[in-house]
């Protein structure tokens, strides 16, 4: 499993690196120009990106390579711009490098090759690159796309026989989907065996993608996601600063609320 992912900041696939990092309590940094600059100001503070010295984008992404063991780059078409240099510059720094062109290949064949890169080069730390937003303004929903499915293509190789709650899926009212974070967590709680709860007590932060890809598909069913519930998707919402979150990240939401709740009452028992 990757152990960090790291890019240098930019908007679009930079960013949205990050934000599959922090969704999943992966590790992430990377080295980003002084001032944190991108084109939509100073990256916010809830990024840990290490500034340079220089202003020169250039030389951040030079050492974003340096300090990974290997370099995805997202794009279409022919590479330009600081995509085509990370490209030059991981070639002739030695580093592996895979570029992932979306005009030929689907987001989810995409993550089949960059799963292949990821444990043929037997990569812990990641430098993720690709353009800019408002060069690409679609580039940021693919990369969290292909390197979510990544995480769920690793994860399915090594917990493929892990189960965690049966998906029973009671029939819900639409007038009984919570609206809130909390009463979101509370009707999960509810749902979930003793045993089940403790082993999300006991679970490491860096192994949320158990009980997520796990639970995905019957908590969003079971709080009403699939029937529109947008007061509940709202209210999830702020719980990531993220660009657009998504349903699934509503869901990580919930799941990480609940995750917190949990080990307060299981360190409780403990104690007692």
């Amino acid at each position: 499993m990757l152990k960090k992912i790291i890019s240098g900041g930019q908007t679009g696939a930079d960013q949205a690196a990050l934000d599959v990092a922090i969704k999943f309590n992966i590790p992430h940094g990377g080295w980003i120009p002084k001032g944190r600059k991108t084109e939509d100001g100073p990256l916010p503070v809830w990024y840990h990106l290490v500034e340079m010295d220089s202003s020169d984008y250039k030389e951040r992404t030079k050492q974003n390579i340096i300090d990974s063991h290997g370099t995805l780059i997202i794009s279409r078409g022919k590479l330009t711009g600081g995509s085509k240099l990370t490209q030059s510059y991981a070639k002739v720094i030695g580093r592996p490098c895979i570029y992932l062109d979306l005009m030929a290949n689907e987001d989810f064949e995409s993550a089949v090759f960059l799963k292949s890169f990821v444990l043929e080069n037997q990569i812990e730390i990641l430098n993720v690159a690709g353009p800019r937003l408002s060069h690409h303004p679609w580039i940021y929903d693919d990369v969290k796309t292909i390197l979510e499915a990544l995480l769920y293509l690793l994860f399915l190789d090594t917990h493929q026989d892990m189960v965690l709650a049966p998906d029973t899926r009671p029939q819900v009212l639409r007038e009984e989907f919570p609206a809130k974070l909390d009463d979101a967590v509370s009707l999960i709680k509810e749902d979930l065996s003793f045993k089940t709860k403790t082993f999300l007590a006991r679970l490491e932060q860096n192994q949320i993608q158990k009980p997520y890809f796990l639970l995905l598909e019957s908590i969003r069913y079971r709080v009403g996601f699939d029937h529109e519930n947008q007061l509940l998707m709202e209210d999830c919402s702020k719980f990531f600063n993220m660009t657009g979150a998504t349903i699934e990240d509503a869901v990580m939401a919930i799941i990480k609320q609940l995750k917190q709740q949990l080990e307060k009452e299981y360190s409780l028992r403990v104690v007692k």
